[in-house]
C-alpha cells in the first residue's frame, strides 16, 4: 500500500519537473526518489511518468491521479491541524448569534480569520434580532451574542461594550417627509414609523417609537426593504443604506434634532457560566477592535 511520503514525492516530482530537483528539495538521494515513484506505480498499477525523454513527463493517467494525490496530502495536513487544535482544548463547536445589522465588513473578516485560526472548531452563525438575543442565549442556543446594547441586562450575563454604530433617519424620496427642508418632532408625529421589535414583543431601549403610528418587524434588512417601499420612515444603520441613498432609493431626512448621525451602542454578551475556550476567547478579543 502506498504511503503519504510516496504521494508527497509524486507531487514534488511533478512540481519540480525532475527526480534530481525533487531529491534536492527534499534532501534525499535521487535513487530514493526514483525507487519511491517506481514503488508507487506498482502499488497503483499505473505508469505515472514517461521516462523516455531527459526529464520525466506525467502520463495522462499520472496527470489525472496527481490531483487525487494532492487532495489526500491536503486532507492529511487538515487532519494534523485538527488533531493539534483538539489537543489544545479548542472548542469542537462554537455558536455565534449576530444581529443582522451588525454584519459589518470588519466582522466578516474576523469570522474568516476565526475559521482559519481554529480549524477544529465548527462555527455556526445564528441571525437573531437584538430584542430576542437574551432569550436565545438563556436557552443555551448560542455561546455568545453580538447585539445593540440593552439597558437592564440580567446579572447572569457577561457583557463588553464595543462602540457605537451610526444611523440615518431615512424614507423613500416620494415620502411626504422627504419634501421638507427641516423636520422637527411635530412633523414626524403623524407619519408612520418602522421599528424593530422582537418576537417576544420587547423593544430595545435605544429604539423607542417617536411617531404615533407604528409598524414593526424583527430585523433590519426587512425594515430597510419596507422603508424602500415607502411604507414609513425609519432609522437604519448608515452602512446598510449608503448605496440606497446614493442610488436615489432612499433619502436622508433632515431632522433638526439630529445634528450628527444618531449612534447606537453595540456589545457582545454571553452567559456568565459559559465555558470560554481558546476560539471564543480569541473572538471576544477581536470584537474589541470592531469599530477601530
Amino acid at each position: 500500500m502506498y504511503s503519504l511520503e510516496q504521494l508527497r514525492i509524486f507531487s514534488e516530482v511533478a512540481a519540480t519537473g525532475s527526480f534530481s530537483a525533487c531529491a534536492r528539495k527534499l534532501s534525499k538521494a535521487q535513487s530514493a526518489i526514483s525507487q519511491s515513484i517506481a514503488a508507487l506505480e506498482i502499488d497503483l498499477d499505473t505508469l505515472l511518468f514517461d521516462r523516455s525523454a531527459r526529464t520525466p513527463v506525467l502520463t495522462p493517467a499520472g496527470d489525472k491521479l496527481l490531483g487525487y494525490a494532492q487532495a489526500v496530502l491536503k486532507q492529511s495536513q487538515e487532519l494534523n491541524k485538527a488533531a493539534t487544535a483538539l489537543s489544545k482544548a479548542e472548542e469542537s463547536h462554537l455558536i455565534i448569534a449576530i444581529d443582522d445589522a451588525l454584519m459589518l465588513p470588519k466582522l466578516k473578516s474576523i469570522l474568516v480569520d476565526l475559521s482559519h485560526h481554529f480549524v477544529a472548531s465548527e462555527v455556526e452563525i445564528h441571525s437573531i434580532a437584538s430584542p430576542d438575543m437574551m432569550d436565545h442565549l438563556s436557552q443555551g442556543k448560542a455561546d455568545i451574542g453580538l447585539q445593540f446594547a440593552n439597558i437592564g441586562l440580567e446579572s447572569a450575563f457577561d457583557v463588553c461594550n464595543l462602540g457605537d454604530l451610526p444611523f440615518y433617519a431615512v424614507a423613500h424620496p416620494n415620502h411626504p417627509l422627504a419634501a421638507l427642508s427641516q423636520i422637527d418632532i411635530r412633523d414626524i408625529m403623524s407619519h408612520k414609523q418602522l421599528l424593530i421589535r422582537g418576537v417576544n414583543g420587547r423593544h430595545l431601549t435605544h429604539f423607542l417609537p417617536i411617531s404615533v403610528q407604528k409598524m414593526y418587524c424583527n430585523n433590519f434588512d426587512t425594515l430597510r426593504q419596507l422603508t424602500r417601499l415607502g411604507l414609513a420612515w425609519s432609522y437604519l444603520p448608515c452602512h446598510m443604506v449608503e448605496e440606497d441613498i446614493t442610488g436615489g432609493k432612499l433619502m436622508k431626512l433632515p431632522f433638526n434634532f439630529d445634528y450628527k448621525p444618531w449612534q447606537a451602542p453595540v456589545e457582545w454578551v454571553r452567559p456568565s457560566q459559559q465555558t470560554v475556550g481558546p476560539a471564543l476567547s480569541w473572538f471576544e478579543q477581536e470584537l474589541k477592535h470592531l469599530f477601530n
